[in-house]
Parts: C-alpha cells; structure tokens; sequence
C-alpha cells in the first residue's frame, strides 16, 4: 500500500512537470505576462489560439495550454510512432512547424527545458501522508 502511495505521487507529480517547467521557462510563472507578439498567460499563448477564460488564472492558463498541445502531441505521436521526448515537447509548443529542425534559439530554449523537467524529477516529492516514505539525515 505504502508504494502504490508513493507511486501515485510521483506519477501524478511527474504528469504536470512539463507544464510547470513550460511556465516556469516561458514567464517564471507570470500570470500577468504579455509577451510582445501579444501572447498571455504564464505560457505564452498566443492570442489568435487562446479559447477563452482568464488568462491570470492558473488553472484556465493550464487548460488552454493543454488545449493547444494535445493535437500537436496527438499528431506527433501518430507520425513519430512514439510520444515526444520532453525536448521534442518544447519545440512542438514553441516552433510545431520546425519539429523535424528547431531554430538554433528555440533548440537551446528546449534543452533549458529538458534541464528543468528533470530537476523537477529527480527533487524528492514532500508529502504530508502519514505513509509516505522518507529520507533521514
């Protein structure tokens, strides 16, 4: 019980790295952000692709980004034959029409990315559950 505890947590906390690192990287999780082609939200989104709701708020932020990456991933993994690896994540949300050959600054901002993801994956996940396992001194 104790490791399908433990399990579910980092799953469930491994499956928002990607966003908490994309906004994090896009405005060091600005809510307020404007970015100068007019994108907003603390990912950036561009305004022509934002579907409605409050771009301050972090939940409705969270589910345009969504909205707008999972066709990209969806198609992505129907031609690769295999999802996105995290450095592929970024590019298909920065530059989805270079996937094959990224701007060399969309690349470095990728790998930046990647760097972030696996911080995220490999800090221990604190919780509060008297079953949670954890590390003494």
């Amino acid at each position: 019980m104790i490791l399908v505890s433990l399990w579910l947590s980092v799953v469930s906390a491994a499956a928002m790295d990607r966003w908490a690192a994309l906004s994090m990287l896009e405005t060091g999780d600005n809510d307020k952000a404007t970015g100068p082609g007019g994108e907003i939200s603390r990912f950036q989104i561009k305004p022509t692709l934002w579907p409605g709701g409050n771009p301050q708020n972090p939940q409705d932020a969270l589910a345009a980004a969504q909205g707008v990456m999972n066709p990209r991933l969806e198609r992505f993994e129907k031609n690769h034959k295999r999802p996105a690896t995290d450095f592929e994540f970024y590019v298909l949300w920065n530059a989805p029409s270079r996937i094959e050959h990224p701007p060399t600054r969309v690349a470095e901002r990728a790998t930046r990315f990647v760097n972030l993801v696996r911080r995220s994956e490999i800090q221990p996940q604190v919780t509060n559950s008297p079953s949670a396992v954890t590390n003494s001194p």
